[in-house]
């Protein structure tokens, strides 16, 4: 059975109650598909009990993007979670956590700055300030994220190092449709037509390695990037080879593990998606 927790209160008395026991946490911001039910489902191979979180960040958007109208169905989430076995439901409103006076946030130095932080200043700043909460409210032994969201998965992990939090971050694979369309809530905003182009994005990833058989780094950016222009993207904000862990460009592609990123635009819809190579 499914216990929903919505006050700091009563989330404390839960986990007073799994002391003692393994706590798999999933932090999402609700509008659930099955990418974020199988980080549910790995969590709950490895723990006891098992929590997940629905809570839309207000601070993590910037003015212009889409909090708004970010999809809420809490109904049909909840429904989910109880049909896959979800111990408990932790979903505040933004006074719970945020109340008047906050003025706290946790921010993560260097990695920040790049790719996701030159677009969208001050977004892993409310990221990392939510997370650092919510760990600190659950106390999880393992928390699980996807890989789609790379970054923000290496600026949390760097943060739990950083702070000596006493939680094991999972890194995730993407989980996509058939086609190699990497699953996201924000995929509903897309018209059919979008979506035929949104899943031309994973294929382009897919071609790196073979550019980069044939060419430096830089060109075969270049090539992936006027590949997407021509398959009908309206803007690319970057399509880059990375080093896998600091996201620095390659100094050396026979030595360093590498991951390929990219963010676009269909219309008011951004997507990002990522590989490794």
């Amino acid at each position: 059975m499914l216990t929903v927790l919505k006050s700091l209160e009563t989330l404390w008395l839960w986990r007073e109650q799994q002391d003692g026991k393994d706590i798999g946490f999933v932090p999402t911001m609700g509008a659930l598909h099955e990418g974020h039910l199988s980080l549910i489902e790995k969590a709950k191979s490895e723990n006891d009990q098992v929590i997940v979180s629905i809570f839309v960040n207000p601070i993590q958007f910037a003015p212009n993007e889409d909090y708004d109208t970010y999809p809420r169905p809490l109904t049909k989430d909840r429904e989910k979670l109880e049909k896959i076995g979800v111990d408990a439901l932790w979903a505040p409103n933004a006074l719970e956590m945020y109340p008047e006076g906050f003025e706290t946030s946790v921010s993560v130095a260097g990695i920040t700055q790049l790719l996701e932080g030159s677009y969208r200043p001050h977004h892993f700043d409310g990221v990392t300030t939510v997370v650092n909460k919510l760990f600190n409210q659950i106390r999880p032994t393992r928390a699980y994220f996807g890989e789609k969201d790379y970054q923000q998965l290496q600026v949390i992990s760097k943060m739990v190092r950083d702070m000596n939090i006493n939680t094991k971050v999972i890194g995730c694979p993407i989980h996509r449709d058939k086609s190699g369309l990497a699953l996201s809530s924000r995929n509903a905003y897309l018209s059919p037509e979008q979506l035929d182009i949104a899943r031309r994005l994973n294929s382009v990833l897919k071609s790196a390695p073979d550019l980069m058989r044939t060419m430096d780094i830089a060109e075969a950016e270049t090539k992936m990037e006027n590949i997407l222009g021509q398959a009908g993207f309206d803007k690319i904000d970057y399509v880059v080879i990375r080093n896998a862990e600091t996201l620095k460009p390659v100094k050396n592609k026979r030595e360093e593990e590498m991951r390929v990123l990219a963010a676009v635009w269909l219309d008011k819809t951004r997507l990002i998606d990522n590989m490794g190579i």
